[in-house]
């Protein structure tokens, strides 16, 4: 009896010295900022001052084994089915690499868990304003590198690295601060845009070459449109569908917006145009309106081993060249 007393306190006393250690290695901070909910891009670029206001917070975690008193940061946006297990695998390699992540709340703030099947309780445009308020207030924090902020998302939240990336809307909420690197998994790259003026910062798209909820088709003619005068590439993985970066087996989503049939004209002043009727989708309704006429229902989204792997690989890389060389 006293030898089994003995190993379970030696256990415990190990377990309790393993938690420290991890604790320690890392500072842990709830920044709070204020933000607004404008349903269209528009809305940011016309009539910002008018949105309703709304507290949006996130969490900062800044790895303490570096030597630089200021260090870079990467802050993080989820997609539609809010923060998952992978999203967090991306950001603790970050933090391994010496770099801040910043985890953006977006739909916590607003008691949301997730827009799949209607992409009307938030939408990029508000989530693009959370960034860019976030990168406000975090690029005067005593630690970060203002200089060296980074926009990392996926999905829905890719949406908004990429076009967080958009001047019109970017100099709109702030002409001044900059992202150093937008990194976009999987974006909504059928949003096609008639003002190709973006960030001179690098932009790189990850997308998979089956997917059928955000298209690598779209992807690959944006950047073909944009790269003459843009920092912009797209890496297309093969045989991967939406998510390919997940642990997770191949499945089908039925209730998920299908955007195959989709192209969708975003107009210099923010209206993203319904097809064929050339009306913005300024509103939940006409929203509604305008998927009408090209979306369908029913998705497959799922992990590939192979992609995957190369997909941290190819992010790592993408980091240290953006904020660490």
């Amino acid at each position: 009896m006293i030898e089994i007393l003995k190993t379970k306190k030696y256990l415990l006393l190990s377990l309790c010295l393993v938690t420290t250690n991890l604790l320690s290695q890392f500072s842990i901070e709830k920044i709070k900022f204020n933000s607004a909910n404008p349903f269209s891009l528009n809305d940011i670029i016309s009539n910002l001052k008018n949105q309703d206001k709304q507290k949006v917070y996130g969490t900062l975690i800044i790895p303490d084994s570096t030597h630089l008193e200021k260090i870079p940061l990467i802050i993080g946006v989820a997609g539609s089915y809010g923060w998952g297990e992978h999203h967090f695998q991306y950001l603790e390699m970050f933090r391994q690499m010496g770099i801040a992540t910043f985890e953006l709340n977006s739909f916590k703030s607003r008691n949301i868990t997730s827009t799949v099947g209607s992409q009307t309780e938030i939408t990029m445009a508000a989530m693009i304003l959370d960034a860019y308020r976030a990168l406000e207030v975090l690029s005067s924090h005593p630690k970060i590198d203002k200089e060296k902020i980074s926009i990392v998302g996926w999905s829905l939240g890719g949406g908004v690295t990429l076009f967080s990336g958009w001047l019109p809307v970017k100099n709109a909420i702030n002409k001044e601060l900059n992202f150093a690197s937008h990194l976009a998994f999987y974006p909504p790259c059928f949003i096609d845009p008639e003002n190709t003026n973006f960030t001179k910062s690098p932009i790189h798209i990850f997308i998979g070459e089956l997917d059928n909820w955000t298209p690598a088709k779209p992807c690959e003619d944006l950047v073909s449109k944009l790269k003459p005068n843009t920092n912009i590439d797209v890496t297309v993985f093969e045989s991967s569908y939406h998510s390919f970066d997940t642990d997770s087996k191949v499945h089908k989503n039925e209730n998920a917006y299908n955007f195959s049939d989709c192209m969708f004209k975003l107009t210099p002043e923010g209206h993203v145009l319904m097809n064929y009727l050339n009306i913005p989708m300024s509103n939940p309704f006409l929203q509604k309106i305008g998927f009408s006429f090209c979306v369908t229902r029913g998705v497959f989204s799922g992990g590939n081993p192979e992609a995957r792997k190369k997909s941290f690989t190819l992010a790592k890389s993408f980091m240290k060249r953006t904020l660490l060389e």
